[in-house]
């Protein structure tokens, strides 16, 4: 500094022991050292919320910086600008007065200035007969030459850390979509185990995350999904495996019939032929109409669970659970306001096809082509996208076309659903 002595605020404003501190760091600066006034400003600025500063704060700062006459701060070239607040405030973008008294106070306090008034409080400076300063008042930039090192550390490592956030923010993208395109091919293969509770789990796991999170926070849910994908592709590679080892030209070809027509699972639903159907009907694959279905009152659930065999489109049906996430509107039009069975669902689906004009013809083709739980299960994906679709009578047949040929799947339509009522469907990209 300037003068040896510890130089105290005018008027009104008391001394501090942060004011001392600041002054007495400031009178340790090594003979000889200068740096780079912007290079220091852009470490300031990426320093900032290590240091408790504004950015308003920097932009006082920065039109501090510009008053200082050489490129480079060191004491030979002094150490004290003096604008004043009418001057700040041009190169401030017109900032009020008010606001930037305000600031300059704030960058007081954080150790990035010290005051040095004259007697009369007013920024001024002497010079001598051949023009040179001899003096001045106003703001000293000591601090910033003796803080130099440490605000060039601390900015190192708010970049480092700002990277180390994006590093785990693009790797927590990779593993979302790992898990969630994992999940997806697992129910539309039909895989063996309950996909609705790891969908469930993974959900969750996302869904703690806040919208700003801390690398902390990102680091955590990270190591969640990884141990996820890992238990998933393991589980995926074993079913493989005993695929491949218990395979034959026979299994092969049931296997394209019905990946397991025997199995109680959500995701392989079985199929049983309604009593007395003919051979032609059970060699067509017809599930039982919706309304002999409702008038059977001994049949268990599972026969509301019938789905088209290959012959009729081989389309998979899907869990309840996961119809119902992906297609929330429908159970408005459940019995009681509710859907709780798959009974509960095409029944709502009746309800919906007539309110959405749907013609009684081209709802039950659409049964027979796709199945009853299929076909209430479309009807609940028509009512979700309903503001999309023209006419929703329409969009039926075309689905019931090409689920005849082959060409259309249920799962697609349901996983982008899920993803566009989930809350996170906008976070992290």
């Amino acid at each position: 500094m300037e003068s040896g002595s510890v130089t105290t605020p005018f008027g009104r404003r008391s001394m501090t022991f942060g004011m001392l501190a600041s002054q007495t760091a400031a009178r340790k600066i090594e003979p000889g050292q200068s740096i780079d006034k912007w290079k220091l400003y852009r470490a300031l600025c990426e320093a900032r919320p290590l240091l408790g500063v504004t950015d308003r704060a920097l932009a006082i700062l920065n039109a501090l910086l510009s008053f200082y006459p050489k490129g480079e701060i060191s004491e030979d070239n002094g150490l004290v600008v003096f604008p004043s607040n009418a001057q700040l405030s041009l190169r401030a973008h017109g900032m009020a007065e008010q606001t930037i008294r305000r600031h300059l106070a704030s960058l007081i306090e954080a150790g990035l200035l010290i005051r040095k008034d004259s007697p009369n409080g007013k920024r001024y400076a002497r010079k001598e007969q051949g023009g040179e300063l001899r003096e001045a008042f106003g703001f000293s930039l000591a601090p910033l030459l003796a803080r130099a090192e440490e605000i060039e550390r601390l900015a190192a490592q708010v970049v480092a850390e700002r990277l180390h956030l994006q590093r785990l923010r693009e790797r927590l993208t990779l593993c979302r979509r790992d898990v969630a395109k994992l999940i997806e091919m697992a129910l539309e293969e039909g895989a063996a185990g309950d996909w609705s509770a790891v969908h469930s789990h993974f959900r969750n796991a996302v869904e703690r995350l806040p919208r700003s999170p801390s690398a902390e926070q990102v680091a955590d849910t990270l190591d969640e999904l990884e141990l996820l994908r890992e238990e998933i592709v393991n589980r995926l590679e074993m079913q493989v495996k005993t695929d491949n080892q218990g395979g034959n030209a026979q299994q092969t070809e049931r296997h394209i019939q019905n990946s397991n027509p025997h199995s109680n699972s959500e995701l392989e639903p079985s199929f049983e032929p309604k009593q007395g159907a003919t051979s032609d009907d059970r060699s067509a694959g017809r599930a039982e109409p919706i309304a002999e279905t409702h008038k059977s009152e001994g049949k268990n659930e599972h026969v509301f669970r019938a789905r088209a065999a290959s012959a009729n489109g081989g389309l998979k049906s899907f869990p309840l659970g996961l119809v119902l996430q992906a297609c929330p509107e429908i159970a408005a039009y459940g019995p009681q306001g509710t859907v709780g069975t798959w009974r509960d669902l095409m029944a709502a689906a009746v309800v919906v096809r007539s309110m959405l004009g749907v013609s009684p013809s081209a709802y039950e083709n659409a049964c027979e082509i796709m199945g009853p739980e299929n076909a209430a299960t479309v009807m609940a994906c028509v009512l979700e996208k309903g503001g999309h679709i023209n006419s929703a009578g329409g969009y039926l047949r075309d689905l019931t076309r090409r689920a005849e040929r082959g060409e259309f799947a249920i799962g697609p339509m349901l996983m982008a659903l899920v993803r566009a009522n989930s809350p996170i469907g906008g976070k992290m990209g």
